[in-house]
C-alpha cells in the first residue's frame, strides 16, 4: 500500500490546521501583550513547522524516513515545552 498520499494530505492538513491556531494565538499575544500567549504561539509553530519540515525532507528531498522522524519528533517535543510552559507562564 502507498501511504505517500494519505501523508501528504495528512501533512497539509496539519499545517493547514497548525498554521491557523498559530495565527490566532498570535493574533491574541498582540492584542493582550501577554507572555503565556506569545509562548503558546511559538510552541503551536515550532509543532507546525516540525510537521511541515518532515513532509517537505521526506517528499521533496527523500531523506532517510527514520531521520525525518528523528527531526519531526524533536520538533514537536519542543513546540510542546513551549506550550506546557505557557500554561505556567504569567
Amino acid at each position: 500500500m502507498n501511504v505517500s498520499p494519505i501523508v501528504i494530505v495528512l501533512k497539509t492538513l496539519t499545517l493547514a490546521l497548525g498554521g491557523v491556531i498559530t495565527y490566532f494565538a498570535f493574533k491574541a499575544y498582540r492584542r493582550t501583550g501577554s507572555k503565556a500567549l506569545r509562548l503558546l504561539a511559538i510552541g503551536f509553530g515550532i509543532v507546525t513547522l516540525g510537521a511541515f519540515l518532515a513532509g517537505i525532507a521526506d517528499q521533496a528531498f527523500q531523506i532517510d524516513r527514520d531521520l525525518v522522524l528523528v527531526i519531526e519528533s524533536a520538533l514537536t517535543a519542543i513546540g510542546f515545552a513551549a506550550i506546557a510552559y505557557s500554561l505556567y507562564a504569567e
